[in-house]
């Protein structure tokens, strides 16, 4: 059987209106299985994981841990617990820092409707290869002095002049 995924829509504006639910566009994923996907690959890259590696560690093919972080399938509680362990981080991670834009100006759920205005996407520096790359490295750096030159060197490059 196919699963069912439903946006809320609530009719008229007192608390006791009328609740129904839609069907989402088929092939759409769910923004928290995306947020949550998404917080997976960030541990998993800030770790030094590859896929495979982490596959591995769960029984599972890279490929479906691509699904996982691309949000096209679902983590399930169970999943997600396991990969709190190999991750060594509290399941909240992976909810940590749920972006607002999964409700509508009125507070109410609005996912997947395609019709509604679209925020321009982005991309978090923190998620960026990059940025997790930068951060590995830095890391790697065993004397502390050698590390905080660095960070005040990154610092001084980064402004303006105007602070």
């Amino acid at each position: 059987m196919s699963e069912v995924r439903a946006n809320r829509v609530r009719k008229g504006n007192s608390p006791g209106a009328t609740t129904k639910f839609e069907r989402m566009p088929p092939g759409t994923p769910n923004p928290v299985d995306v947020h949550v996907g998404g917080r997976v690959r960030l541990r998993r890259t800030l770790l030094g994981l590859s896929q495979e590696r982490l596959g591995e560690a769960v029984g599972l093919t890279f490929q479906q841990i691509q699904k996982y972080e691309r949000g096209a399938n679902r983590i399930g509680a169970s999943r997600l617990f396991e990969f709190s362990r190999i991750l060594d981080v509290p399941v909240s991670f992976f909810f940590d820092d749920m972006p607002d834009a999964t409700e509508s100006n009125d507070g109410y759920v609005a996912w997947g409707m395609a019709d509604h205005p679209q925020a321009s996407m982005e991309q978090d520096p923190l998620t960026r290869r990059e940025t997790l790359e930068l951060v590995r490295a830095y890391y790697r750096i065993n004397d502390p002095q050698v590390r905080r030159r660095l960070f005040e060197l990154a610092k001084s490059l980064g402004t303006d002049g105007t602070a």
